[in-house]
């Protein structure tokens, strides 16, 4: 009794000391931050999600654009304005923050084309196979193929750009998984609560973009699980881009100032999604780049993120089943 007694203790003590971690970085944060940059980019963005909420302008107008350098531009201007601006407000009225340069510039204006080349461009594998099975073949490799759409580029820029500790935070040294467990099980309620949301079980689970597949095989469930791992590809994307690339390549000229930038950016890639989950994606996105930053690493928080879309897969599933 007296062991399972001290195991227990012990277990509380990691707990509690992971979660003042976590209130440790994001205090330091706070302290560090320049407040008026704070301010506009809460402001901006609001700004942002109103107004596409509004117009519905993601699903409406740029999603309906015919043709593939039409979308492109569309995203990058999009990108641009939740990007671009909040350096500029830093350039313009916080210089003392932030130091500028010719390759700075140069990533500022690749970064939203990059990502926006990502959204735009089209499976170059669809059609290969004709059919349910080709059908099938396009979903499950249309995320990979994004994924190397933007892993080449980083590659290229992480040769040429001064080095780092590890390729865009992909790294393990030294990291702790307590507070992303924390984090995970935080999150928990939040997912249980947007399962009972309509807009939430319009969109998830992702999954039932290849339910056609249960009336075509006998193993359904290893072709749903195929298709759920090529979903989690584009999280590697993500955070290799935002948390990696996005901080790391632009904190050597802003320092912590380049975290609110890449938190406004990531929000303004999810409005095609339900409103709610754009709104918190801003607070994720801007505590995963605290972590990223302090940690040097963005592998725990890929592991939140991949933690968080498949329970939202479940959750929508199970929110389907249950309304029905």
């Amino acid at each position: 009794m007296i062991g399972n007694k001290k195991v227990e203790c012990t277990t509380r003590y990691k707990n509690l000391w992971s979660f003042t971690k976590i209130l440790f970085y994001l205090r330091e944060y706070v302290l560090a931050v320049d407040k008026g940059l704070m301010l506009f980019s809460i402001l901006w963005i609001s700004i942002l999600v109103g107004f596409n909420y509004q117009f519905n302008i993601e699903n409406q107008w740029i999603a309906k654009l015919d043709s593939w350098i039409e979308q492109w531009f569309a995203l990058y201007m999009m990108y641009c304005c939740a990007f671009i601006i909040p350096y500029l407000f830093v350039i313009l009225f916080r210089q003392h923050l932030i130091t500028t340069s010719t390759t700075f510039w140069l990533l500022l204006l690749i970064a939203p084309a990059l990502f926006a080349l990502k959204v735009s461009t089209a499976n170059p594998l669809e059609n290969k196979i004709e059919g349910i099975w080709g059908n099938y073949f396009t979903a499950i490799t249309t995320l990979p193929f994004k994924l190397l759409i933007v892993l080449i580029p980083l590659v290229v820029m992480y040769k040429i750009l001064p080095k780092q500790q590890s390729f865009w935070g992909m790294t393990i040294k030294g990291l702790q998984w307590q507070p992303y467990f924390l984090m995970l099980a935080a999150m928990l309620p939040l997912i249980i609560f947007a399962s009972t949301q309509a807009d939430f079980l319009n969109t998830y689970p992702r999954l039932k973009h290849v339910a056609f597949i249960e009336f075509h095989t006998d193993n359904p469930l290893g072709y749903q699980l195929l298709y759920e791992i090529s979903y989690g590809i584009d999280f590697v994307t993500i955070e290799l881009f935002f948390r990696g690339f996005l901080v790391f390549a632009f904190v050597r000229y802003a320092g912590v100032a380049a975290i609110l930038p890449m938190a406004t950016f990531y929000c303004s890639i999810h409005f095609g999604k339900p409103i709610l989950e754009c709104i918190s994606s801003f607070f994720g996105g801007l505590l995963l780049g605290i972590i990223a930053h302090k940690t040097q690493s963005i592998v725990g928080g890929l592991m939140v993120h991949l933690g968080i879309a498949w329970m939202m897969e479940v959750g929508g599933y199970l929110g389907n089943l249950w309304s029905k």
